[in-house]
């Protein structure tokens, strides 16, 4: 226990005034401290801002990144259909053609078949005659390797996508819509129809 002094009015205002000044100072450096605490919260606050602004930059970066990647992809895709719709086009052109130039071929072919079948028996033998068989058979092997076929008539049903009948005719011998005579003879090219068989049907 402290032990009882007899403490004069004076000495009790100084102890007083000390124990204030004491607070005083404590209070000082309680307030500097929370200062400091409140002048480094702004940068830490700064840096993450900082943080989440690189963060949103690179969020930004991949999909600009996703962007052009899908813009590559659909024009790829667009170059790819366009190759293929050129190529498709590119194909029925040549046909076209190439059909053009058989339709005119044809009667060429018609004019050795006729001039070939009104050959007599004596003229068979020929060399003039000879060379033009060799002609026609060259002909018609070219014309067959480029895809040029004729059409089966004598003896077939007839079919209107194949044959054009021009003439109908009552015989015993062939049965209903059966083809007994081929007129022209028809052809096809790549398995279209470059010109229709001239025909005669049995009713």
């Amino acid at each position: 226990m402290a032990e009882n002094k007899n403490i004069s009015p004076e000495e009790m205002e100084e102890e007083i005034l000390e124990n204030e000044e004491i607070n005083d100072t404590a209070e000082e450096e309680t307030v500097e401290e929370a200062e400091e605490a409140v002048a480094e919260e702004p940068e830490t606050e700064k840096e993450k801002g900082s943080f989440f602004k690189k963060k949103e930059k690179k969020d930004k970066k991949d999909e600009k990144i996703e962007e052009l990647t899908d813009r590559v992809r659909r024009q790829m895709a667009e170059f790819d259909n366009f190759r293929k719709r050129t190529e498709k086009e590119k194909t029925q052109m040549f046909e076209t053609g190439a059909k053009s130039i058989v339709e005119k071929i044809l009667p060429v072919v018609d004019n050795f078949e006729r001039g070939l079948a009104a050959v007599t028996e004596e003229e068979k033998g020929t060399p003039f005659v000879e060379g033009m068989e060799k002609i026609y058979k060259q002909m018609m092997t070219v014309l067959e390797e480029a895809g040029v076929k004729p059409i089966e008539a004598v003896g077939q049903e007839f079919d209107p996508n194949l044959h054009n009948a021009v003439m109908h005719v009552e015989d015993e011998e062939f049965g209903e819509n059966i083809i007994a005579e081929e007129f022209q003879k028809g052809y096809t090219y790549r398995d279209s129809v470059v010109r229709h068989s001239m025909v005669k049907v049995a009713n």
